[in-house]
């Protein structure tokens, strides 16, 4: 409640519990002599006066204490699991304790906790659902909760909490509060601890009461887009009767939603829009605001050109596309809609690595100049973890793209369940809470408050670099599918829908009433938008018609995927003199930086395999490989769970100060010219992490990109993304990866979960050349696989099975010599172990394996059975193989010798190969545990007798 006034006898005083004393010895002064007191003051205390004053409450229609028998304790005025500032203790206000000026604080006070209440709970009952189904009303939002009646609400209040005058009636500022927070707009966004941002908002919320002002340009604009919406649809279904297109009917004002943002990104300097999104409106989306010719898109429906497409593909509403939009004051911005599986919301990361992948490109440090925006379905958002996984990137530095702009297209049903089935919060949004960013839910039958989410969520993105939430109610005029009657299961729904006009008609009567346009223009705009999909049709139907086969353009201009025999060879060795210098480098820290004692005996044995003096291990190897590439201006990202350190404490990429803490990384100090190196700790997250990791790839085919598993066997925890984009994402949509997958593997007792990448399960995805699959040996190897990964210019998912233990065994190095002159070997026969004119058996084994085989047979001191390494698995080199077994004779025993269990890892894949000859010429059996469902003993004794009696079987049968 305001002061009475600032005349000459005083400044104005805010009423609060502070100016309590103040009061107190003002109305004492007023008691004592009348005349004394400001006459603003005597006027206020004058309507105190009356048969109590000061007791038995307020008269003159002032209101009461709230009625006997409602508690006014301290956590009144907050009302229950609100968050909201503690209200007035019950001493301040019982009736036989009150003075006016404890009444004027404590009347004071429950306007401020409403104001708030409103804030923390007007979203509860704001208008944004378009059928408008019931929802409970928070008592702390009603005046009476307070003990208010009608008769206050013409009493002046302090508004200083609010923005606008300083001093408003109860009544204005209930219809305030409503505006802002209760319409067409409700905000969660009292959650953020920032004061600086909550203010924020508050301020751009409440100085417009939440409404933007359009200009009659701009509502023409988007009724035009509601136009373009509705039409597609509409033509869709009229031409293609019966035919899955998963329509946008019941929430068309995506598209203005999509216009404004890119429209409002482009006013802000945004030259990169990187878009997700899953099958219900995405052609809708292609066609009227990615750029997808109509035409396109109608020729996918009539499926008359399958005879001349290359690989399988994809339905027409799993396909991405890119183009150019430029905005109305001329600033271009580049689209890409990412390709997605059904699997809805496996493409955030995905997307959002891209977006990262063209910032870093460009040199965008500061996460300026590109924009991903993730459209969700409701069910989806709330129901699938992959979710929380890429929310909690937002904010991480090896992830951060700048915030995105997530928009839930917010159909109130998943396939037939309902919300009430199909979560446990308020909301579908509700995970969002985690990322301390403001969550806009409007109603999508009111696109100019569609509007104001847009403008107000993209400020706040530009403004603090956060993800924002646009929640946009509306509902899905059809079932799941064009094909399913969706009152089987939602009768009522439905009901309510059937009643429903089109957002397209309730905005056109607006505007009509507006006198915004006329009916004739609007007829105009509708029959242009009709004479075009006619002529788009008209062309599809064409005979001679092409479709669209774009050539790689950009970065991957220089790149080719297809079959393994285009793919060529690259010289991945390099000269002595620079691997001993880059060496030399990685074990160099600057002179105040204090290395962890432990780890300067590590740099000192850098230093010594530098000079010659020791053999390479597995960490040197691949520390040189990163080291060459960088030096030679490309770029290296590698991101993985505790990836810096390395899982097995064999990396150490990264150093920290033991005294200060400071960070620091030698492969990002090797030159002034060379290309950047990120070596990222993820969060304890396989899908989110991969998936962006892959989006990565997509947009970096130059660089190394690598992502790392802790042990191999978690990798299937992102099963989803290695089936549905890294190894069919060449067949269905021709989108080529070169990322790597780094995967730990070998069985030495660490139990079933941690032995086993599941070698088994990426061969038996690989077909048509789309993968490769490698398990070397020798760091050598690792070296020139990686190098090799980057210098051919054929580019395909490198999955790569590492070592463990064998990272510190004493016969698993190699020389600087081979990385010199070598080169990566598919099939790797012994060199000291020759073939015997008549061998009674040849092993052939990848991994580990291999020096468990050659240690026993030392031990045993056996010259043979010889042991060929195959270092490839996939494409599986049979040419190398083949001159490998040169010397041994037609029908030589061939013994794959494997450790796992005889249902996993490589045998199967090779018997589905070769059968049980190879190429017809040398039989082949197999050695392994036996066939088991799970890949590992837990216990240490077991595995030992298991591996002895393995090695023993196969090298003496």
């Amino acid at each position: 409640m305001p002061t009475p006034g600032a005349d000459a006898d005083g400044p104005p005083l805010e009423l609060n519990s502070q100016s309590l004393d103040f009061l107190e010895g003002l109305y004492a002064q007023y008691v004592a002599d009348p005349q004394s007191a400001p006459a603003d003051w005597r006027r206020l205390f004058g309507r105190f006066e009356g048969p109590s004053a000061g007791a038995a409450g307020m008269v003159n229609g002032a209101a009461e204490a709230p009625p006997t028998g409602r508690p006014v304790a301290a956590d009144r005025y907050a009302g229950p699991g609100n968050d909201a500032s503690p209200g007035v203790a019950l001493a301040d206000v019982e009736r036989g304790a009150r003075t006016p000026a404890t009444h004027l604080i404590a009347l004071q006070e429950r306007v401020d906790q409403l104001i708030r209440n409103y804030r923390v709970r007007g979203h509860i009952v704001a208008d944004v659902d378009p059928l408008d189904q019931a929802r409970p009303r928070p008592p702390e939002l009603d005046p009476a909760y307070y003990g208010f009646t009608e008769a206050d609400y013409d009493r002046l209040f302090s508004t200083r909490t609010l923005q606008g005058p300083r001093q408003r009636t109860l009544r204005e500022i209930l219809r305030w509060l409503q505006n802002t927070y209760c319409r067409a707009i409700g905000v969660q966004f009292m959650h953020i601890d920032d004061l600086v941002i909550r203010e924020w908002l508050q301020g751009r919320m409440e100085e417009t009461e939440n409404r933007t002002q359009l200009t009659r340009d701009e509502q023409i604009r988007i009724y035009r887009k509601l136009v373009d919406a509705t039409s597609f649809e509409t033509f869709v279904q009229t031409k293609f009767i019966g035919a899955k297109s998963f329509s946008l009917e019941g929430g068309e004002s995506l598209i203005p939603l999509l216009d404004l943002a890119i429209e409002k990104a482009g006013d802000d300097g945004v030259d990169e829009i990187v878009l997700g999104m899953a099958h219900r409106g995405r052609l809708n989306v292609l066609a009227n605001i990615i750029g997808k010719r109509a035409r396109e898109i109608f020729r996918e429906f009539m499926d008359v050109d399958a005879p001349t497409r290359t690989g399988p593909g994809d339905v027409k509403y799993h396909l991405g596309y890119s183009g150019d939009w430029t905005t109305s004051r001329g600033h271009k911005v580049h689209l890409s809609l990412s390709f997605n599986p059904s699997h809805l919301e496996y493409v955030n990361g995905v997307a959002l690595g891209r977006l990262r992948a063209k910032q870093d490109r460009y040199g965008d440090v500061h996460r300026r100049r590109g924009l991903a925006i993730l459209i969700h379905g409701d069910a989806a958002f709330a129901g699938e973890g992959v979710v929380q996984e890429t929310l909690n990137l937002s904010e991480l530095p090896g992830y951060r793209v700048g915030g995105a702009l997530h928009v839930i297209v917010n159909n109130q049903i998943g396939f037939t369940t309902t919300p009430g089935e199909a979560r446990s919060s308020p909301y579908a949004t509700d995970v969002a809470r985690m990322l301390q960013s403001p969550i806009f839910h409007v109603n999508g039958e009111d696109p100019e408050a569609v509007a104001q989410a847009v403008r107000l969520a993209l400020d706040f993105r530009k403004e603090f670099q956060r993800d924002v939430v646009i929640d946009m109610y509306c509902y899905r005029l059809r079932g799941h599918n064009e094909g399913d009657e969706p009152s089987f299961t939602q009768p009522l729904m439905y009901r309510a829908i059937a009643a429903q006009n089109t957002v397209r008609e309730g905005y056109l009567n607006r505007l009509l009433n507006l006198g915004g346009i006329t009916a004739e223009e609007a007829e105009q705009i509708a029959a242009e938008r009709h004479a075009k999909l006619e002529h788009e049709f008209n062309e599809a139907r064409r005979k001679d018609f092409q479709l669209y086969n774009p050539t790689p353009t950009g970065p991957w201009a220089h790149y080719v995927g297809g079959p393994a025999a285009d793919a060529g060879e690259a010289n991945t060795g390099v000269a002595l003199a620079k691997l001993q210098d880059l060496l030399a480098r990685l074990a160099r820290t600057p002179d105040d930086f204090h290395v962890h004692p432990k780890l300067v005996r590590a740099m000192e044995r850098r230093r010594r395999m530098a000079d010659g003096r020791e053999p390479l291990d597995w960490a040197a190897a691949e520390a040189l490989a990163f080291a060459t590439l960088a030096a030679d201006g490309v770029r290296v990202r590698l991101s993985g769970q505790d990836s810096q350190r390395g899982t097995f404490s064999q990396r150490h990429a990264v150093l920290h100060d033991v005294e200060t803490g400071r960070k620091y990384m030698p492969l990002a100090h090797l030159s002034p010219s060379q290309g950047p190196v990120e070596i990222v700790n993820s969060p304890l997250s396989e899908a989110g992490v991969l998936g962006f990791d892959y989006g990565y790839s997509l947009d970096c085919p130059e660089g190394l990109i690598a992502w790392e598993a802790q042990f191999g066997d978690f990798a299937n925890a992102a099963q989803v993304v290695i089936d549905q984009f890294i190894a069919s994402a060449e067949a269905k949509w021709n989108r080529l990866s070169g990322l790597v997958l780094l995967l730990p593997h070998g069985f030495e007792g660490q139990g079933p979960e941690h032995s086993s990448a599941r070698l088994e399960r990426f061969l038996n995805l690989a077909a048509e050349d789309n993968i490769q699959v490698a398990y070397p040996t020798t760091p050598a190897q690792y070296f020139h696989c990686l190098r090799r990964q980057v210098l051919r210019r054929w580019r395909k998912p490198l999955v790569v099975m590492t070592p463990k233990s064998l990272l510190r065994h004493r016969e698993c190095t190699s020389t600087l010599a081979e990385l010199a002159r070598g080169r990566f070997h598919l099939a790797l026969p012994e060199s000291t172990v020759r073939l015997a004119e008549k061998p009674d058996r040849v092993l052939l084994a990848s991994g580990k394996v291999y020096f468990d085989l050659r240690e026993r047979r030392e031990e045993l001191g056996l010259s043979g059975p010889a042991i060929i390494r195959l270092e490839q698995l996939y494409p599986l080199p049979e040419r190398q193989l083949m001159a490998a077994l040169a010397a041994a004779p037609a029908g030589t025993p061939i013994v794959w010798v494997q450790e796992e269990p005889e249902n996993m890892g490589a045998w199967r894949y090779l018997l589905a190969c070769w059968g049980h000859r190879i190429c017809d010429r040398y039989p082949i059996s197999c050695v392994s545990r036996p066939a088991s469902a799970s890949p590992a003993t837990g216990s240490r004794t077991a595995h030992q007798r298991e591996q002895a009696e393995l090695v023993e079987r196969a090298l003496v049968g």
